[in-house]
């Protein structure tokens, strides 16, 4: 029974990081066929996964954090990657922000240095509003409030007026091979128009994220582009993206700036 229940937490593992085909499942946990669908077909009569053709899918989407509380969530992580992504941007580009925590913790970085900024992220503009070397941007559209983002048509349609010379990425997941997930499909939508106008895209995502595919909207990465994550992620979890071709890893070091990110967000909010 225990081993069993051991399985089951391995299948929804590997369901969660994108594989959803039996014949893979039973080659990747070394049972036979009939093994893994006895199991699919209990974990689907509990209501956990819903079956497939071929496989099996998990029933329903984890449930998706505000903006608030993600920022206290792996914040050493954020910073560590935030300070290693700052150090990606060269003065007097014109670099693309998406939202999401780490984003933000790299905005807070870049408020002194002179750029051209363009966002879609509603928690960075008073930060950059109030700095005299940014040229702010802001892509308008429909306010996400628990993202703290503006999406939709009016913004895809402002960004793809533009271009960008770096674009830094949020998201909720990433899976190599199959790209970055979110909640909604107007997220996606957002970010496939970003990433199109920009001549470097980089996916900012701390190690919690390699491999994580609880959400049921999908970005494919059919372009070259770098992942920055923290010194905490396993080679287990990068080796997949290290073998994707035009796909570079940057390990952010484990020692971040010292202060919080949020910190400076009230201190640009007073």
């Amino acid at each position: 029974m225990r081993r069993r229940r051991e399985r089951e937490q391995q299948i929804l593992d590997l369901i969660r990081s994108g594989e959803e085909n039996v014949e893979e499942l039973a080659r990747r946990l070394d049972v036979s066929l009939s093994t893994i669908r006895r199991d699919l077909q209990r974990l689907s009569d509990t209501g956990v996964v819903t079956r497939t053709y071929g496989g099996a899918i998990l029933s329903r989407a984890a449930p998706e954090a505000s903006l608030s509380s993600r920022e206290h969530i792996n914040l050493q992580a954020k910073q560590a990657i935030a300070d290693a992504a700052a150090a990606l941007v060269q003065d007097g580009e014109r670099v693309l922000l998406d939202v999401g925590s780490t984003v933000e913790a790299l905005g807070l970085r870049l408020k002194e240095r002179t750029l051209s900024i363009v966002t879609n992220n509603l928690a960075l503009v008073p930060v950059f509003a109030q700095s005299e070397t940014i040229t702010l941007t802001v892509l308008g559209g429909t306010v996400r409030s628990i993202s703290m983002g503006t999406f939709g048509p009016l913004a895809e349609l402002a960004v793809r007026r533009l271009t960008a010379d770096k674009l830094f990425l949020g998201a909720d997941g990433v899976v190599a091979g199959r790209g970055l997930c979110e909640a909604t499909q107007e997220q996606v939508a957002l970010k496939e128009a970003m990433v199109a106008q920009a001549s470097a895209v980089f996916l900012l995502a701390d190690s919690s994220k390699l491999g994580n595919a609880h959400q049921p909207a999908w970005l494919p990465l059919n372009r070259p582009w770098t992942l920055v994550t923290d010194a905490g992620a396993s080679e287990a979890q990068l080796a997949p993206f290290r073998a994707l071709p035009g796909v570079t890893v940057v390990i952010a070091p484990a020692e971040p700036s010292p202060r919080p990110a949020a910190e400076d967000l009230e201190d640009a909010l007073d």
